[in-house]
């Protein structure tokens, strides 16, 4: 799963492509000196005030303290998989002028250029350097260039690059004038916790800030933004202004929307404040042993039945039957089996199927598949009694088609069939239907990096494949518990890897779910946050449940550091979630098997 280091094939175009440009006399390693009278002409060009006036691609850039070239701050900047973490300003020049540009970086493939000169744009770049090492390059201004824009930038998906002092010599042009405010300010798709906005943009702006009822909730290069994290059934004003070097335009004019109302998924299904959920092995045995549902502790609020299985991957039909009592020898009775789950709900827990899991591949190619699965599923829920129902698909269950780029307007089949089926399931049983959903870091958070097949092709297609699925739904959803093991290791909003293990790992990554994040780095498609009623955390009951398992003391500072914000260690996150609804677990029977210690803990961090 892990994706680290630049592609092969783009090191070498570029070290090709550099090389040409070098042999050409397109790169300047070296420029003369500027006249006496020429004078630095960046804005915070040693970013001694964090980011003020530089604008990032991605939220990538940060200013930091360590290290640092001169004064006490200088530029990190992360690129991702499809960002290769720009930084850049636009300055005021003269026609017809000489300019020297320079900085000092560090890192791998760190680049420093000018556009829009009028004449050649300019860029040079080192491809290794552990210390502080100059960058320098001259051009000339064309005869009607008023403005340029300097800029440094790394390779995708390299690691973080530093910069600082950064210098833009030669005789000043007019100062920079404010933007225009924007206008057309309109509001698109609404959803129970997120509204588009559109705006038309402003003649001189190289940003802009969106406002939520007076307050600047986030930055967009483009003409077009995403705010998230917002509450069902409520009235919003949003605005927008224009910025440039020389600052921010007046906001423009109001435009009011009202999220929708939140369905199933806004009630929380009936669940407690805080909510431990287990899957149970029903149909199946393993070295955990067969544990009878009459038997599950009452620490339990959701009980997934692992699994619900098809008859073939294609098919769509799922199919549920007890363990045989060749492999479970104390499996009880179909009839005591349906007794225990009423008695489970009568004391107020959730008995959900869990369709898929590791071996049961679902591809619902077909509209045909579709039905059958709508129908198929609904026979179990009615035989059994049950509350509603897991998505638990793995595997090759999910993947993008090539050119399906766009979470919010999937186009595969087996990502529009699932939808749809669900949808279906959703209107047969109401409000009260209870939907979660369990899917691998691989098809979630990893989407931050990778989107399918991606813009070149050759990223693995499965790469952010649930994202569609929970965002089409994320107003009938009960519960998002990504599974945080089996897991490479995922880049977090700080555009570091977190590796799977420890608190780092929970905290980062359900930072990300709680926040939002621009899916394969665009800002113009940012998955929205989904309320912190909606996220459990998924780990292992035990040692033996899975790769990546958490001891009680870790569990305990990731829940700290969510709701309350203490024992965060080196992560910030980027809010507090006392409402986060609680974890989830692979498995009931292993936690019974490990005496118990992962809802013992639960329970005491808890209060059950």
């Amino acid at each position: 799963m892990e994706r680290t280091g630049p592609p092969a094939r783009f090191t070498g175009v570029v070290a090709a492509f550099a090389a040409a440009l070098l042999a050409a006399g397109g790169l300047t390693a070296l420029a003369p000196s500027a006249a006496a009278a020429d004078t630095d002409l960046t804005r915070n060009g040693g970013f001694e005030s964090g980011l003020d006036g530089w604008s990032c691609t991605g939220n990538s850039g940060a200013a930091v303290s360590t290290p640092a070239h001169n004064g006490t701050s200088a530029l990190r900047a992360t690129p991702a998989g499809s960002d290769n973490a720009k930084c850049s300003q636009q300055v005021a020049v003269r026609p017809d002028s000489t300019y020297t540009l320079s900085a000092w970086v560090q890192g791998s493939y760190v680049y420093l250029g000018a556009d829009g000169t009028g004449t050649t744009d300019v860029s040079t770049w080192t491809q290794s350097s552990a210390d502080w090492k100059q960058l320098t390059t001259t051009f000339r201004t064309g005869p009607s260039t008023t403005r340029v824009t300097v800029y440094t930038h790394g390779w995708f998906g390299t690691p973080a690059y530093y910069a600082d002092d950064l210098t833009l010599v030669g005789p000043g042009g007019a100062p920079a004038e404010l933007p225009a405010t924007p206008t057309g300010l309109k509001a698109g798709t609404v959803t129970a916790s997120s509204v588009d906005l559109s705006w038309t943009g402003s003649p001189g702006a190289t940003g802009y800030n969106v406002y939520r009822d007076g307050t600047k909730v986030l930055s967009a290069t483009g003409t077009s933004a995403t705010v998230s994290g917002l509450t069902a059934s409520t009235a919003y004003g949003f605005q927008v202004a224009a910025t440039n070097s020389a600052g921010e335009s007046a906001k423009s004019a109001a435009v009011q929307a009202t999220t929708e109302a939140g369905g199933g998924g806004s009630e929380g299904g009936g669940l407690p404040a805080h909510a431990l959920v287990g899957y149970l092995h029903s149909s199946f045995a393993n070295g955990s042993g067969y544990t009878r549902m009459a038997d599950v502790p009452d620490s339990w609020d959701v009980i997934d039945l692992a699994f619900g299985e098809p008859t073939s991957v294609t098919s769509g039909d799922i199919r549920f039957s007890l363990c045989p009592v060749t492999e479970c020898p104390n499996v009880e009775s179909a009839a005591e089996f349906k007794a225990a789950i009423k008695a489970k709900q009568a004391a107020g827990k959730k008995v959900l199927i869990s369709i898929g899991g590791q071996n049961g591949q679902v591809q619902l190619t077909t509209a045909a598949a579709r039905d059958t699965f709508v129908s198929s599923v609904g026979k179990i829920i009615d035989e059994y009694g049950l509350d509603g129902l897991d998505i638990d698909f793995e595997g090759h269950s999910l993947s993008l088609n090539t050119g399906d780029t766009d979470f919010r307007n999937p186009t595969s089949p087996v990502v529009v069939n699932l939808i749809s089926a669900v949808k279906s399931l959703k209107a047969k049983y109401g409000d009260k239907f209870v939907l979660t959903m369990a899917p691998e870091t691989f098809f979630v958070q990893l989407g931050y990096q990778y989107y399918g097949s991606g813009p070149w092709g050759g990223q693995d297609p499965r790469a952010g494949a649930y994202l569609p699925v929970i965002h089409a739904l994320r107003d009938d959803l009960t519960l998002l518990h990504v599974q945080d093991y089996n897991s490479g290791s995922i880049m977090g909003l700080d555009n570091q890897y977190h590796s799977m293990g420890g608190a780092d790992f929970h905290i980062a990554m359900t930072d990300m779910l709680l926040t939002g994040f621009p899916v394969a780095g665009d800002r113009t498609k940012v998955f929205p946050a989904l309320r912190p009623d909606q996220v459990a955390i998924g780990l292992p009951a035990s040692t033996q449940a899975g790769n990546g398992h958490t001891s009680p003391a870790e569990v305990t500072k990731t829940l700290n550091c969510l709701t309350k914000k203490t024992d965060c260690g080196s992560y910030t996150t980027h809010g507090t979630w006392p409402a986060l609804r609680g974890l989830m677990t692979w498995s009931i029977n292993w936690d019974r098997f490990n005496n118990g210690e992962f809802s013992k803990n639960f329970d005491a961090y808890f209060g059950g």
